[in-house]
């Protein structure tokens, strides 16, 4: 087959992916029935001055708005090294390679052969037939020399779309992956700057359990004081000198928690464990979270969630899929050709008159399967209402995440201005009882218990004011904040590169 015949079948690949029917049905994006304007399903109340949500759409770079440098590091650093998120770089290449091995059953196939044979044959088989030509003669056949290339090429013509819509489904595949990609970028943003947030606010208990230590042990040391005057019985001596054990081992247990979130951080960004105490041993405040927090409209969620635009790529790739299978009801079509040489001599090999060719088409028409085709039909038609109903869940779980994490960082942010109130009230509480202790008025218990109060708000407020900013965090996650259209390029050649030859 020649170089034109091979341009004729790529022609008629091409056509045939252009003006050919596709059977099954088309798909149609979902409509996601989110709410238009507020989140919480309601139109939006007068709106307070300074209102804390914003309608606009949140910044892809939401972390920056903690303006803390060193959580803008390791959102860099985690994107550039995560293992996690090279793995789903690796497996989105997977999926485009896999499209481009789908897409080649469009196309004509061609494969050249080239054989030698050196044949004698038995003078006691056929060849001895020729006896009765030679008067019972030996009729001998010299040894023969058979000489023959060729090449043969093959193509199904796709009238109904099988291959069409087997390369649809592939490219749902593909944006399948892309987002699976998003998703774990997502995910990983929010991990990172949820783990750095709760590292700081270890940190910030540690120093509020180090200033009550050292608040504790003057109070012990004024309770010995007092006596050594015969003021009081050792009792108090005793009660304070609790006091100060108890302060004492809860400062164990909080660096154990700072040293784990410093190896969490370090998994992150595929580094050992302690690698990154050098850079974080040094307490820094808790990331504050802003006033204001842009949220976007509701409705656009569903562009902005990589689960839910997982959904839809997969119910594309379903819907693509009964097209498929309703396909092979219909008849294949196939166009078969080979063209080679033949010769018993090398030196006539190529000339015109060693030629031979077959070319024509085929036809295969399904009678009797069995009822595969049947059941593989009713298999995808199941398989894409299961998708439809997976993309539904995803978008109703959506919308419960940012509603959730909506009511969770404002009643956060009230419980921590009751939290810092209280701290008022207490340390107020907790002069007054020291005075009224020196001067003999009211007993030592009364102290400790202001003491302890004062104490356990202090840390009460270092938790909250982490949780609010681990709320917002939150938000943003559940928003789908936090990628943008430029991702990590695949790492594939460079991890091929690695392994080496075979």
């Amino acid at each position: 087959m020649g170089l034109k015949t091979v341009k004729l079948f790529s022609l008629l690949a091409a056509s045939s992916l252009s003006g050919c029917y596709s059977v099954g049905p088309d798909f149609v994006p979902p409509t996601p029935g989110l709410p238009a304007v507020s989140f919480f399903g309601k139109p939006t109340p007068a709106v307070p001055p300074n209102p804390p949500f914003l309608p606009a759409a949140p910044d892809p770079h939401w972390w920056a708005t903690f303006r803390d440098p060193a959580l803008t590091r390791l959102e860099e650093e985690a994107v550039a090294t995560n293992l996690d998120l090279q793995t789903a770089t690796v497996k989105l290449a997977e999926s485009r390679f896999q499209r481009g091995v789908t897409a080649s059953a469009a196309f004509p196939t061609l494969n050249g052969n080239a054989t030698y044979t050196r044949e004698l044959l038995s003078q006691n088989g056929i060849v001895s037939l020729g006896k009765a030509l030679t008067n019972g003669q030996p009729f001998v056949v010299p040894p023969i020399s058979i000489y023959q290339p060729t090449f043969d090429a093959a193509w199904e013509v796709d009238i109904w779309g099988h291959v069409r819509r087997q390369i649809e489904a592939g490219d749902a595949q593909i944006h399948l992956s892309e987002d699976q990609r998003r998703d774990v970028l997502v995910s990983l943003l929010a991990e990172v700057a949820r783990d750095y947030i709760e590292l700081r606010g270890v940190q910030e208990q540690i120093a509020i359990a180090n200033d009550n230590l050292k608040s504790a042990t003057e109070i012990m040391e004024l309770t010995r004081a007092r006596v050594e005057k015969g003021l009081v019985t050792g009792l108090d001596v005793e009660n304070a000198a609790a006091e100060v054990e108890s302060i004492k081992a809860q400062i164990p247990q909080l660096h154990t928690q700072e040293t784990v979130q410093m190896n969490a951080l370090a998994l992150l960004l595929d580094e050992p464990p302690g690698s990154l105490e050098g850079k974080l041993a040094r307490a820094k405040p808790i990331p504050p979270a802003p006033a204001r927090v842009p949220l976007g409209i509701p409705s656009e969620l569903a562009r902005r969630r990589p689960d839910i635009r997982q959904a839809e790529a997969q119910l594309h790739a379903a819907t693509a899929d009964i097209g498929v299978a309703v396909a092979e009801f219909y008849p294949s079509v196939k166009l078969n050709g080979s063209v080679g040489f033949n010769s018993l001599d090398l030196k006539n090999l190529w000339k015109g008159s060693s030629l031979q060719y077959t070319f024509g088409p085929s036809i295969s028409l399904p009678i009797f399967e069995g009822g595969r085709l049947r059941s593989t039909l009713e298999l995808r038609e199941a398989q894409q209402q299961e998708a439809a109903i997976a993309y539904q869940k995803a978008v109703l779980q959506a919308w419960h995440d940012v509603v959730n994490a909506l009511v969770s960082f404002r009643n956060e942010q009230k419980r921590r201005e009751a939290l810092k109130a209280q701290i008022g009230h207490s340390a107020q509480a907790l002069t007054l009882s020291r005075a009224r202790y020196v001067d003999g008025v009211t007993e030592f218990i009364t102290v400790l218990n202001a003491e302890q109060t004062l104490f356990a708000a202090k840390q009460q407020y270092a938790q909250s004011a982490t949780n609010v900013s681990t709320d917002l965090v939150q938000l943003y996650k559940a928003l789908g904040g936090g990628w943008e259209t430029t991702l990590p390029t695949e790492p594939l050649p460079s991890i091929v590169s690695e392994l080496g030859p075979e």
